[in-house]
């Protein structure tokens, strides 16, 4: 049976995280033309002919932000058909974990142009961009339970503390300080790098690093 012709557009878009100012916040870029010109939206674009869909993620990052290297992974295809009113796109999305570390200095450059938006108080987005951000956010949260995804969004070196901070901040809620450390310890993805943070007149905190920094381990 042939093949019928093709009736839909395949593109991708990026839901792009990180910490800022102990809030979740997602990366918006401002449309240059329609529909939506002027609006904040994802940052994405079409699949190419021969283009796979995380080649197309990674380029579209690396063309309207600059940003690579980042934690990458498929999240849920959207494909309403009245989602994009030229025609009927077939979007594939994706979200990525950027270290708050690497804030100082990108993204800086065009700020008319780029923002980063709390994910709890997000402008009016572009088509159903805010149905995606919001599928995001639940991926990343429900996956702190059963993996190290959260390790994905610290730096090269941290605490322990900071460690909890930030699944708090995507938890939106508090987690005990004792049980918390018990788990993390227990997974034996991290170790100590022999330095220590030290902060004004407070206890100073161990320093700890990933053993295989980029990689996601699941917990059985």
């Amino acid at each position: 049976m042939p093949i019928p012709k093709a009736t839909a557009v395949l593109a991708t878009n990026v839901v792009v995280f990180t910490i800022r100012d102990e809030r979740l916040v997602a990366l918006l870029v401002r449309r240059p033309r329609k529909p939506f010109a002027g609006v904040w939206s994802l940052p994405g674009g079409l699949v190419g002919d021969d283009e796979g869909l995380e080649d197309c993620a990674v380029r579209t990052l690396r063309d309207q932000t600059g940003l690579k290297g980042l934690y990458l992974e498929q999240l849920y295809t959207f494909g309403n058909p009245d989602r994009d009113p030229r025609t009927r796109v077939v979007t594939v999305a994706h979200f990525a974990l950027l270290p708050p570390a690497r804030l100082n200095g990108e993204l800086d450059d065009l700020p008319d142009q780029r923002c980063w938006a709390p994910v709890d108080a997000l402008p009016d987005l572009a088509f159903d961009h805010d149905r995606i951000v919001a599928m995001a956010h639940q991926r990343l949260a429900s996956k702190l339970e059963y993996s190290t995804i959260g390790f994905q969004l610290m730096g090269e070196r941290f605490t322990l503390s900071e460690l909890q901070q930030v699944h708090e901040i995507i938890l939106g809620e508090p987690l005990d300080k004792r049980n918390f450390r018990k788990r993390v310890r227990s997974l034996h993805c991290i170790e100590e790098t022999g330095d220590w943070y030290r902060a004004g007149n407070h206890r100073p905190a161990r320093l700890y690093r990933l053993k295989q920094p980029g990689a996601v381990e699941y917990i059985k």
